[in-house]
């Protein structure tokens, strides 16, 4: 079942290890980068980044608009 990670300060948004889960809606303060991304668990607990969702990632920061399942900071 799908859930939110939030990416660490400074963390690299292509590293599953790099997010924590969070429960209910990520805090996305700040501006234009990975906030969080909603995705199944991976064997570790970490998110399942898929090429899918991946290709959300960089649509994302393409065009300064969340996805229905990438959030950027400073957008809910």
């Amino acid at each position: 079942m799908a859930q939110w990670f939030q990416l660490n300060t400074g963390g690299n948004p292509t590293i599953p290890s790099n997010y924590a889960p969070v429960t209910g809606s990520p805090s996305c303060s700040g501006s234009g980068k990975i906030c969080a991304v909603n995705a199944n668990p991976d064997g570790n607990g970490d998110p399942d980044l898929t090429d899918a969702l991946k290709d959300e990632m960089i649509l994302s920061l393409h065009t300064g608009i969340a996805q229905p399942n990438v959030r950027l900071r400073g957008t809910a």
